[in-house]
């Protein structure tokens, strides 16, 4: 199919985000790979499938107004799940045979798909030139020959992009993430026959000139390894072990961020209304109400505005981490901190920015 170059790239790159975020979470690598675009409509689309999947519902608002879906699999959802929820693998593999999906199965794919979502708005957002900000609802289940399709359900009639990219995970046979994307949405994201602007060529430098630029830059490229320059370089580290906090501030501190550092019973309004905050370490004791509390607290105060959370706890449980997602967490690390993961995890949030 051919133009929405533009968009095919976006959506290419938010896969790749939502698999190494996942993957991540997961303690498993998936890939996703770059997606075929093909041009479908809600009948075909849907006569098509021969399994039953989840459609998830995303919403975009801002100046994007709409809704896409992503669909997957029942079979890739329970894989997906299980590794989130700690299933074995034999019994992973037990479930699909026998396409098992349980409540708690549910509960953990819902979030999986809430951090899909989440990696789809960390690239959507810098990716476009005005405001936009996507929400998912819960996956419904669609089965072929036995749902019914109306006007608007599982999807809207009409006509579609679908960008389909191909699943990979360690050990298991998977299936294809297909987003949908309403053609005339799939326009207000990639207006047709709109040619970028060329790129402005810089004037060479004057004689003289061009040693002294490029040692100003290398200099600070070697002051700030892998710090982005956009201003979002500010890391809230909030945890109440201040041998933990001095730990974790040392490390950023050697990497060029400018963490700040408070208990988790600060004024966090305070700290982030001072602006440039794009990331929050949250250390936390057992994941009670008063931790995850603090989580709500930084997603009320944020406003929609992308702020990373990413929760810290000597041990996870798996209930334990459906909640730390369920209440914003985009992350965890197990406690005691290792220097190597959070500067990692730091990076890959702040790059993003």
């Amino acid at each position: 199919m051919e133009g929405f170059a533009a968009l095919t790239s976006v959506v290419n790159n938010a896969l790749t985000q939502t698999a190494g975020d996942s993957g991540m979470l997961l303690g498993q690598e998936l890939v996703i790979a770059d997606a075929d675009l093909i041009g479908t409509n809600r009948q075909t689309y849907f006569s098509d499938l021969d399994d039953v999947c989840f459609v998830a519902e995303i919403t975009a608002s801002g100046e994007y107004p709409g809704k896409f879906f992503a669909v997957f699999g029942l079979r890739d959802a329970i894989c997906l799940s299980g590794f989130l929820l700690g299933i074995p693998p034999a019994r992973i593999n037990e479930k699909r045979r026998l396409a098992i999906m349980e409540n708690d199965d549910a509960d953990a794919f819902s979030e999986i798909t809430n951090q899909l979502v989440g990696s789809f708005n960390s690239v959507f957002q810098p990716a476009f030139a005005n405001k936009v900000h996507l929400k998912v609802t819960p996956p419904r289940k669609f089965i072929p020959e036995e749902t019914e399709l109306t006007e608007t359900e599982p999807v809207p009639d009409g006509e579609y992009l679908l960008f389909r990219g191909r699943m990979e995970l360690s050990g298991f046979e998977m299936g294809n993430v297909d987003i949908l994307i309403p053609r005339p949405l799939a326009e207000l994201f990639d207006p047709p026959g709109e040619e970028p602007e060329p790129a402005a060529v810089e004037e060479p430098a004057a004689e003289g000139e061009s040693s002294a630029a490029t040692a100003g830059t290398v200099e600070d490229a070697a002051e700030a390894p892998g710090v982005p320059d956009d201003g979002f370089r500010k890391v809230l580290i909030l945890e109440d072990d201040a041998g933990d906090r001095q730990l974790v501030r040392e490390l950023l501190q050697e990497r060029g961020f400018e963490p700040v550092e408070a208990g988790l019973d600060a004024d966090i309004r305070e700290i982030v209304s001072q602006g440039g905050v794009g990331l929050v370490v949250l250390g936390i004791h057992n994941g009670d109400d008063r931790d995850m509390a603090v989580c709500i607290k930084i997603k009320a105060i944020a406003q929609g505005e992308r702020l990373p959370i990413i929760m810290c706890a000597r041990e996870w449980t798996r209930s334990a981490v459906l909640k730390a997602i369920k209440y914003g967490a985009r992350d965890i690390i197990v406690k005691p901190y290792r220097p190597d993961e959070v500067l990692a995890k730091v990076e890959k949030f702040l790059s993003a920015a």
